[in-house]
């Protein structure tokens, strides 16, 4: 790692500090890929991923919030450049969901260009900018007494991020700067004792197959037998690295490289899932999820189509039925079978995965069981949670995607003549 002067960064008096960057990147002055780094604090051994901001590369954020237990969202105090980021369209607002979505359990949001000569410390500042997110941030789902904790700092000089800046800087905040604090956080249960879940986010080949991903569940051991799905390739452990040193066992919550045999590089793609062999995790292409309807331009019905994503993979799938709708306030569902759902409803979709189908999520992962979310045209449009798999279908070696389904009615119902399996069917 290195610090250097951002020459193609859009902010031409930012210093930043940047982790093998590629060629693409410092010709933009934007992060495309997902960064790694690591450090340590007195107590803890921390795993960092530099998700991109920019909102062509969301698809790319996603796979990384995924990996993440905690999450810094950065925002400016300067003026103009919160209301920007802020504003419906900007990328603050879909990245706090996005966190919230991928299984977060706590965001701290560092307000940063404090000593910016727009700002100069002021609190007033400090105060509108968190009063403006704290009831987004309670939208998304995130309890503002628990899961969130707001920090003035300078990324140009600091201040607040390893020391505590001088009274006569910051008279008005002397809480514990930001390394000191995420040092002093309790640690999260893990599921040590579950069956073995790893989603893969990336592969490449090194005298064989080695694959990337964080631990969600359960333990392995070099010399252990795995199952990779969706594919049901049976695959044995050669090596295992817990960030960048070797080891013989990883557990749930570490961020891990494995090498495998028995599996070639390119039958590897991300959001495969490495599990146990006997308690394998099931795979479907029709499931039931609960869905919000975050921002949306037009009414969803059966057949709208859009894409899934769930941890690093990318699926395209589209809704086959709206059971019910959900009330906001008492939870209560629909008795009638709504034709349409709309901005800021909750609805309960059967939707249909295009060509591998879901898995993992089935079964706890994310680890609150969330389902990430669905993009259309570029921008985030739902968020929801997995209510049931509609018929678990195995998937084995498919070599070409499904049919398109035929036409159906206002329910969602195929023709009589093409009538879908019933739930529970394969």
């Amino acid at each position: 790692m290195m610090k250097t002067p951002c020459k193609a960064s859009t902010d031409p008096g930012c210093v930043r500090v940047i982790e093998k960057k590629t060629q693409e990147e410092r010709d933009k002055g934007k992060t495309v890929e997902v960064g790694r780094a690591y450090f340590e604090t007195d107590n803890k051994h921390f795993t960092l991923l530099d998700a991109p901001g920019h909102r062509s590369f969301v698809p790319n954020m996603i796979g990384g919030a995924c990996q993440a237990d905690l999450a810094v969202l950065v925002i400016s105090a300067r003026k103009g450049e919160f209301e920007t980021g802020f504003e419906r369209g900007g990328q603050t607002r879909e990245h706090a969901m996005l966190a919230k979505t991928a299984g977060v359990r706590h965001l701290v949001v560092l307000v940063n260009k404090m000593d910016d000569p727009t700002v100069e410390w002021s609190e007033e500042r400090y105060n509108e900018c968190k009063d403006k997110l704290v009831p987004y941030l309670k939208k998304c789902g995130f309890n503002p007494k628990q899961e969130l904790t707001f920090m003035p700092c300078s990324g140009l000089t600091g201040a607040f991020l390893k020391e505590v800046a001088p009274p006569e800087v910051c008279p008005w905040y002397r809480g514990p700067p930001f390394l000191e604090y995420i040092d002093s956080l309790a640690p999260l249960s893990r599921s040590a004792d579950g069956p073995f879940r790893m989603p893969a986010v990336d592969k490449y080949k090194d005298m064989g197959t080695v694959v990337l991903g964080k631990v969600e569940s359960g333990s392995a051991r070099r010399g252990q037998q795995l199952l990779l799905m969706p594919n049901r390739r049976t695959v044995e452990v050669l090596q295992l690295w817990s960030d960048e040193d070797e080891t013989t066992l990883i557990t749930s919550g570490e961020n891990v490289k494995v090498k495998l045999k028995g599996v070639e590089e390119e039958e590897v793609s991300p959001g495969f899932v490495l599990c146990d062999v006997v308690n394998q995790c099931k795979v479907a292409k029709v499931f039931d999820a609960q869905v919000v309807i975050l921002e949306h331009k037009s009414i969803i019905c059966p057949g709208y189509s859009a894409v899934l994503h769930i941890h690093a993979a990318i699926e395209e799938c589209s809704v086959k039925t709206i059971i019910c709708l959900v009330d906001r306030k008492s939870g209560e569902k629909s008795k009638t079978r709504p034709r349409f759902v709309k901005q800021d409803q909750i609805a309960i979709m059967r939707m249909e995965c295009a060509w591998r189908g879901l898995h993992g999520a089935l079964q706890g992962v994310p680890p609150d069981g969330t389902l990430p979310p669905l993009q259309d045209e570029a921008a985030t449009a739902t968020q929801g949670s997995p209510a049931a798999a509609a018929g678990h279908r195995q998937l084995h070696q498919l070599t070409s995607p499904p049919r398109a389904p035929r036409g159906q009615d206002d329910a969602g119902r195929a023709p009589p003549r093409h009538r879908q399996p019933a739930a529970g069917q394969a």
